[in-house]
């Protein structure tokens, strides 16, 4: 069965929104790290908010780290309620029964589903059942403003277990984690 794995940027004071506004410091690490995700991952999972700021920007954008590569060539899918169609090329719309069309994703051979930002996604993954791996990225910086929770303050206890701990050079922490 293939993975859900999501990768997000954090702040100290837990902003997980607008990274572009705060997140200085790419180090070789976060690096090495992403490019370790993405030889493993055949497939990519994106919230309508980020479907909609990416679609204008990587199609065209100047990389200089690889990921317009992966990101323009890997088969996303766009999980949306609110959006009719998606054109991005190699992008698929799912807007209904999206827990029963990521199960059947999961169920498909493959390698790992990834989600890179989308943080709401990112939680409804988690509420569902569906998220396998979250790696977060904490960054040594104060945003001060954001949506400053991952998971609301509402939503019930939910224990993780670490799998892997790298610390970047720029101070930022690479903290990997499945749900227990």
């Amino acid at each position: 069965m293939r993975k859900v794995v999501a990768w997000l940027f954090y702040t100290l004071d837990g902003v997980v929104e607008s990274p572009n506004v705060w997140q200085f410091d790419y180090d070789d690490e976060m690096g090495a790290d992403l490019a370790a995700k993405q030889e493993s991952q055949d497939a990519v999972l994106l919230g309508r908010t980020t479907y909609e700021e990416w679609v204008g920007y990587w199609p065209t954008a100047d990389d200089g780290i690889g990921f317009k590569k992966f990101i323009n060539s890997t088969p996303k899918y766009v999980v949306s309620t609110t959006l009719d169609k998606v054109e991005w090329e190699n992008s698929t719309l799912i807007n209904t029964d999206v827990a029963g069309e990521i199960t059947k994703l999961k169920n498909q051979p493959g390698k790992d589903i990834g989600v890179y930002g989308s943080p709401g996604l990112v939680r409804s993954l988690i509420a569902d059942g569906l998220l396998d791996v979250l790696t977060i990225l904490v960054h040594p910086v104060f945003a001060g403003s954001g949506k400053k929770r991952l998971i609301p303050e509402e939503d019930q206890l939910r224990r993780l277990e670490l799998l892997d701990v790298t610390r970047g050079s720029s101070g930022t922490m690479i903290l990997s984690y499945r749900p227990v």
